[in-house]
């Protein structure tokens, strides 16, 4: 058993109540993980209302309000996590940055925006994270990154999302090999079209019969997978792209 002071996560890119990082924090803290997020350009008092429902599970949980695309933010994202709840042992990559473009309107300032926080941040938080691991002595360590399945189809008018994102991929197998020694795993988790925050009526009406199972995908079936791959049953698994989509017809 793994004391429950121990017991610690990251979770970046929390800003609304019905997010997939929200949910995720909710499984895991359900899983006795004490919750670290971070969140930007929140509504306000974000912070204070979601860390208090999160507590109310009885662990400790503690927001930091970050622009990830701040080269400096990988850090002070993970000092203030020690500080605040403890050294974590997961840490999921949830934050994303995503306009859209097309060829017309893509530019150099759309890209660099898209780069800062999908690629840049993303890849710096887990290689620090396996920097200092060692130091942390740990039982074991997660890296999970959130994608969007960029390699199983086109999205046009989204060529920097789609571009900065598909990296990830690439990113998540490499460095599980690099750093599976450490008794750390790294894996990506692409949860298909998902009716958080961001869905309307008419998007709903659009996707639900891409979906043969006869629902949209929700913020807990990405949650579900993520707690799963933060714990220790999942320690065969590493440097996979998982396909979590409900069986979602493209096209």
């Amino acid at each position: 058993m793994i004391p429950k002071h121990n017991k610690n996560a990251i979770v970046t890119g929390v800003s609304s109540h019905q997010g997939i990082g929200a949910a995720i924090c909710r499984k895991l803290a359900s899983q006795n993980f004490n919750i670290f997020f971070t969140y930007w350009d929140a509504v306000p008092h974000w912070e204070k209302e979601f860390s208090k429902e999160i507590s109310e599970t009885g662990v400790v949980c503690k927001g930091l309000e970050i622009d990830l695309s701040n080269v400096q933010s990988t850090e002070k994202v993970l000092e203030f996590a020690a500080l605040e709840v403890g050294e974590p042992m997961i840490l999921v990559n949830n934050a994303a940055h995503s306009t859209r473009d097309g060829y017309l309107e893509f530019n150099a300032k759309t890209l660099d925006a898209h780069y800062a926080v999908n690629m840049r941040a993303v890849f710096l938080l887990c290689t620090e994270f396996a920097k200092r691991f060692p130091e942390w002595k740990l039982p074991y360590g997660r890296i999970i990154n959130m994608t969007s399945g960029q390699e199983l189809g086109q999205m046009p008018g989204e060529l920097a999302y789609a571009s900065t994102k598909a990296a990830i991929t690439a990113f998540t197998r490499s460095l599980s090999t690099e750093i599976a020694h450490l008794g750390i795993t790294v894996n990506a988790i692409n949860p298909g079209p998902t009716d958080s925050a961001w869905m309307n009526e008419e998007i709903r009406n659009h996707l639900l019969p891409r979906f043969p199972v006869g629902r949209i995908g929700q913020p807990d079936d990405a949650a579900n997978l993520a707690a799963f791959l933060a714990g220790k049953d999942s320690r065969w698994i590493t440097g996979q792209v998982i396909h979590s989509e409900g069986g979602f017809i493209r096209g």
